[in-house]
């Protein structure tokens, strides 16, 4: 039954994520909302609701490991696994004027987090200091791209392209967006609580479980978003998700985590895996101005560096005799 209800959690976030952001985009492309704008905020607040909610119920059920874990993996399984995954099936080009731009950004980002993780707590304080941050980074973002025609402009209403549904009508798409919250609500509370019953059953604590199974099952939408863009040779699209995304989970996911449950961080995690997070960030960077590609090898190398991960996570005693239990 635990397994059945951690699968049925997965689709129901993989199906309730897909439908939220195509029922938003469709309705704001009726509405005759901007690519712009649709690429830049709808996209990126879509893709991460799943970590939104799935954070909020690990916080409000007592389990701050799953709250603050998923945060974390889902930018280190955003990086190695969708990343990776990517640049495996076709290999990403990267935007030098967008990269410098957002790259940096989530350079930031991740560096702030950082230092909140290592304040031993997401307080409201903190998480005020976040949403402030991605209010900031969005309208300067949208006033810049707007006033004049940017790389990363473009990557944004590419992203708005690859997600709108144009047969849609405006009806249509409000019962799939509220499907798709639906979805998602169900979907997080399905998979927390069965990640949590997992995690005690192979004995390992909710962080290790929030870290894995939920930033995996959360990431789902990005994952797909991204396979398909890479399947039609949209790398840049991919890229931009995973950019977007990573940005969104931190400044958005991490700060209204914190305004509405201030949490405690678990030792593990300030101990390993944002040291894991930023590394991962700093090797996509590593891997993208040498040469301004992700290549195929690269994406390769970025799946067994997330594979090694998972390993040591999952695995009590070898994380025990690394002196990480």
């Amino acid at each position: 039954m635990v397994i059945l209800q951690l699968v049925g959690g997965l689709v129901l976030l993989l199906v309730g994520g897909e439908a939220l952001v195509r029922g938003s985009v469709a309705v704001a492309t009726r509405l005759g909302v901007s690519k712009l704008f649709i690429g830049l905020t709808l996209v990126g607040f879509g893709t991460s609701m799943p970590e939104l909610v799935a954070s909020l119920q690990g916080a409000f059920a007592g389990y701050p490991g799953v709250a603050v874990g998923n945060i974390v993996g889902s930018n280190i399984t955003n990086v190695l696994l969708i990343l990776g995954t990517s640049a495996l099936i076709m290999p990403i080009v990267v935007n030098r004027e967008a990269f410098r731009r957002d790259g940096a950004v989530l350079a930031f980002a991740s560096l702030v987090l950082l230092a909140v993780v290592l304040s031993g707590a997401l307080s409201r304080l903190a998480g005020l200091v976040l949403v402030g941050l991605l209010l900031a980074y969005t309208v300067c973002s949208f006033w810049v791209e707007r006033r004049a025609k940017t790389a990363a402009s473009a990557v944004h209403e590419a992203e708005a392209d690859e997600l709108s549904e144009p047969q849609l009508s405006v009806g249509w798409g409000v019962v799939l967006f509220f499907v798709g919250v639906g979805g998602i609500v169900f979907g997080a509370d399905m998979l927390v609580s069965s990640s949590v019953d997992v995690a005690k059953r192979i004995g390992v604590s909710d962080a290790v479980i929030g870290l894995t199974l939920v930033a995996i099952g959360t990431s789902l939408p990005e994952l797909v978003t991204s396979i398909v863009a890479a399947v039609r040779g949209h790398g840049d699209v991919a890229f931009g998700n995973v950019i977007g995304s990573n940005i969104f989970n931190i400044f958005g996911i991490g700060g209204v985590t914190a305004l509405v449950v201030p949490i405690p961080v678990p030792a593990e995690i300030a101990g390993l895996d944002i040291w894991v997070m930023v590394g991962a960030v700093g090797l996509m960077a590593v891997a993208c101005i040498t040469g301004w590609r992700v290549s195929r090898r690269e994406g390769l190398f970025f799946l067994a560096c997330y594979g090694g991960y998972l390993a040591l996570q999952l695995t009590p005693g070898l994380r025990a005799a690394l002196g990480l239990a």
